[in-house]
Order: structure tokens, then C-alpha cells, then sequence
């Protein structure tokens, strides 16, 4: 069975660059069937950025590549931004801990400020070093995710969270923060989730799964709200890493060919979680394969 006429596919995490595949990924994604994509923010020099104007740039390279990849395949894309959570490392070890400190926290003012002129939908990947770092790494960590919750309150958008693996008891943790800053824990996205939740352990935060077969056999039953990704890098020096573009919507045929039930299932993550999450209602792009 294919893909129905009207149904959108999503691939809720991926990066671009403009050293990489760049459109001609996003044009491999959509020959696949995909339709939409959420298009995370990523360092694309040697070295993170050392000033908020370096972010701000950033960000503009960003949405200069979604601009590109709409224009040249049809492909809808959603910005994602915030300064990457580990930036706050390296910036401590070259500037010192209260300017890198505060440098995190003026980007992710700016990545607000993108989400209020409707430049981006969420801020993200915001969160933790999924390896461990020294103490003092680890409070100025803290101390920058804890901003980016009140960011996400005082815009009142999706936060993307980036940390390692999660059990039970630290996505409880994750909602306990989300609430603590007023954020409701449906608006809190785990991207990067590599392994099934079962949903009455979420505590209300949301699973983005990596679209590998087996995860997306064990979770395609579950209940709402919930993602598939990719985490696309686009590095010449990683090629593939680390899912190819086009896995999403090779994942959504396969399913599709199992049957009706399955494309119903289909809707949850590519439909009804984006509306619930994001508030956005999309359609299937005209033209893509199906």
C-alpha cells in the first residue's frame, strides 16, 4: 500500500550545512516521500561561536539553508535554534566561566527572539553534555539549561532537550524542571531517544525516537505525542551519520505496505504530535512521491 495522497512526513531532527549535502540531501529526502523537516541550528566553523553576533550568524545560516532546500525541492522546513549546550566547554576554557556563562544565555535570549518573530518554532537542542565534564562545566551546563526553560516560558514555545539516555526517573526529572519554570511537559521534546519509553513513563514530555527499524516496529502502537528523527549531521567527514535524510520516509513505506492500520499510525507522529507539540497543521507537499 502506498503512502496516502495527504499524509505529511516528518523528520523531526536533522542538521544541514552548507559544507555538506546541504539541498541535495533534503532533495534525497524528498525523492523518498518526505515532506517536512525540523531543521536544528548546529556550529558550522572549527570552533563554536565566541559572540553573540557569531550565534546570530549562525542562525542565519541556518535559516538561509531552509530557505534553499524550500525554494529548490519543495520541501517545508521548521527552524529549530539555541546555542548548543556544550558550547559553554570550550567557551569557558577560552573566554572564562561568567562570559561564557553569559554568552549562553544571550544566544538562547536571541534564539527567543527568533521564536517570537516566527523565524524558528522552538528553541533547541538545549540541555546536557551527554558525557561527563568536569564540576565546573557541569553547574555553568545547568545554569544555561535552567534559562533556556524560562525562555521557553516567556515565549511560550517547544523546547528540544539534549542529553544522554533517559530512564523513567530522568524523564520525571526533565518534567519536574519543565513545570518548576512553567512549561507544560508536552512541550518538552527528548530528541535523540534510542530506545522505547513505555508512554506512562514519559511523565507528559515527548519522545523524538531515531527512525531505526526495529525502534519504529517496537513504538508505531504507542500512543501520542511522539517524533521519528534522523539526527541527519550532513559532515563530509561522517557520511550518513547519523541516519541518512532519507530514512524517515523509507521507514513510513514500509509500514505503509503492512497495511490501514498502519498508515493510521503514521498520522501520530506525522500529524497529530506536530499539531499538539507545535500548533502546526500541515499537509502533505504537492508533488512528492507517494
Amino acid at each position: 500500500m502506498p503512502l496516502p495522497r495527504d499524509l505529511p512526513v516528518v523528520d523531526h531532527h536533522c542538521h544541514l550545512s552548507p559544507t555538506g549535502e546541504g539541498v541535495a540531501a533534503a532533495r534525497r529526502f524528498r525523492e523518498a516521500g518526505g515532506t517536512h523537516l525540523f531543521l536544528t541550528t548546529q556550529s558550522y566553523g572549527v570552533e563554536p561561536p565566541r559572540t553573540l553576533e557569531g550565534y546570530r550568524a549562525q542562525f542565519e545560516t541556518t535559516e538561509a539553508l531552509a530557505r534553499q532546500v524550500h525554494e529548490q525541492t519543495g520541501v517545508g522546513v521548521f527552524l529549530v535554534v539555541a546555542p548548543y549546550p556544550i558550547d559553554v566547554v570550550s567557551a569557558r576554557a577560552a573566554i572564562g566561566a561568567e562570559e561564557a556563562l553569559g554568552l549562553q544565555r544571550s544566544a538562547l535570549d536571541l534564539a527567543g527572539e527568533w521564536v517570537r518573530q516566527r523565524r524558528a518554532v522552538a528553541i533547541g537542542e538545549v540541555g546536557r553534555a551527554h558525557f561527563p565534564v568536569p564540576a565546573e562545566d557541569l553547574s555553568l551546563i545547568e545554569e544555561a539549561f535552567r534559562h533556556a526553560f524560562h525562555v521557553a516560558h516567556d515565549v511560550g514555545c517547544p523546547i528540544v532537550v539534549h542529553s544522554g539516555d533517559l530512564d523513567a526517573a530522568g524523564f520525571r526529572e526533565l518534567a519536574a524542571r519543565a513545570r518548576e519554570a512553567g512549561v507544560p511537559p508536552g512541550r518538552v521534546v527528548k530528541h535523540f531517544t534510542r530506545a522505547r519509553v513505555p508512554p506512562g513513563e514519559t511523565d507528559g514530555v515527548v519522545p523524538s525516537y531515531l527512525a531505526r527499524r526495529e525502534l519504529v516496529r517496537q513504538v508505531k502502537a504507542d500512543p501520542g505525542p511522539r517524533f521519528f528523527e534522523t539526527d541527519f549531521l550532513d559532515d563530509p567527514r561522517r557520511p550518513g551519520a547519523v541516519l541518512d535524510l532519507a530514512t524517515v520516509p523509507r521507514r513510513a513505506v514500509a509500514m505503509a505496505a503492512e497495511g490501514s492500520d498502519a498508515t493510521e499510525w503514521l498520522r501520530v507522529p506525522f500529524v497529530d504530535s506536530v499539531e499538539q507539540v507545535y500548533g502546526l497543521r500541515l499537509s502533505a507537499v504537492e508533488g512528492a512521491p507517494r
